[in-house]
């Protein structure tokens, strides 16, 4: 006698359902709305403002801000599954040579060309821009995926040290370097470079190389701007550890391998995670070791921007209505009857072609 047949059963399903209640309570919960922005969905601040607005669900029921969850919890957003990762994994550090014209920023009103439009995609996680450069800067932009990291780079507190290459127009007196380094007030308080050192040049332009441990606004500019002194070429080179390499020209990225990514991690103090890394495969180890130009991609955003569809109870997506259609489709049609040229008649000749042979 044959064996009915089992359905097989989802893992996912099966490591939502412990074996005992004693499991479940020993594994330890982790914040929601971090494990969504691990995810990709976006920042904290924007996971915080999705699960006030009642669209993020856990076990079938409406989450609360700073709700903790397990592997054990089902998490929906807008009625559909989310898979979340528990488990920390060494994050990736990708680094960029910028160049002039682009912005650090993911959203613009205006529609500038954006850093962000280049990066690779990456599942279930979202880059993050390691400080920023002014649209006119160019050099050293780090992003990474872990938001900890970013923090320890950033935040004022550690004074982190950022080198940069200036051309400016004119030539410094050896008292107005000493008055740079000893400090300046501006408009948002006292600033000064912690080394100044002259690096020659042509002309009425001359090369300096600064290194200060804070990152203000267009604070390099107002520092030679204040004794009138414009700044032609900004040039970020070095930002704590981590050096431009020579190799990656303007506009190119380099991925760093697990190596460099866990001295990173050690340098910041952070723990490294004991899971052992992913095993690349000869095509993922050569685009670590290898520059590249990213390509731009179509830009797309966040979960925020999109509204979420109607649904049912069970998670159905609710039909429209007989005769109604989307904007993009009564759009598509008008585009059809207005670029689509007008049918001769029955009846009626059409007219040749220019410069075509016609046969008698």
């Amino acid at each position: 006698m044959a064996r009915p047949f089992k359905k097989p059963q989802d893992k996912q399903t099966a490591a939502r359902r412990p074996a005992s209640e004693e499991m479940m309570a020993q594994e330890p919960a982790q914040r929601l709305h971090k494990l969504l922005a691990m995810a990709g969905l976006g920042s904290r601040r924007d996971m915080e403002k999705l699960i006030e607005s009642g669209r993020v669900m856990v076990n079938g029921v409406v989450a609360q801000l700073g709700a903790g969850v397990t592997k054990y919890d089902e998490i929906k957003v807008d009625n559909r599954p989310i898979r979340l990762s528990f488990t920390p994994e060494l994050p990736q550090v990708l680094i960029y040579h910028k160049p002039d014209d682009e912005i650090v920023s993911a959203d613009d009103p205006e529609g500038r060309a954006s850093v962000f439009d280049k990066l690779p995609r990456i599942k279930d996680a979202k880059w993050i821009a390691i400080g920023r450069l002014d649209m006119n800067t160019s050099g050293l932009l780090i992003f990474t995926t872990s938001g900890e990291l970013a923090n320890r780079f950033m935040h004022p507190r550690y004074e982190v040290e950022r080198e940069y290459a200036v051309r400016v127009f004119g030539e410094l007196t050896d008292e107005q370097i000493d008055m740079l380094k000893q400090g300046i007030e501006l408009e948002d308080g006292p600033a000064a470079f912690d080394s100044i050192v002259a690096q020659g040049g042509e002309g009425a332009n001359h090369w300096y190389q600064v290194i200060l441990r804070e990152g203000r606004n267009r604070e390099v500019r107002r520092l030679f701007e204040a004794f009138q002194m414009p700044v032609s070429r900004l040039m970020r080179v070095r930002f704590g550890p981590v050096t431009l390499p020579s190799r990656v020209k303007r506009g190119g990225m380099l991925k760093l391998d697990a190596k460099q990514v866990t001295g990173l991690m050690e340098w910041a103090g952070l723990e490294v995670p004991k899971a052992p890394p992913r095993q690349l495969n000869q095509r993922e180890k050569d685009k670590v070791t290898t520059v590249f130009t990213p390509k731009v991609r179509k830009r797309r955003g966040g979960v925020l921007e999109h509204q979420p569809k109607e649904r049912t109870v069970d998670g159905k997506t609710v039909e429209r209505k007989t005769g109604e259609r989307k904007t993009s489709e009564r759009k598509t049609d008008d585009n059809r009857r207005q670029g689509a040229k007008a049918r001769p008649t029955t009846g009626e000749k059409r007219k040749p072609a220019k410069n075509r042979r016609i046969r008698g």
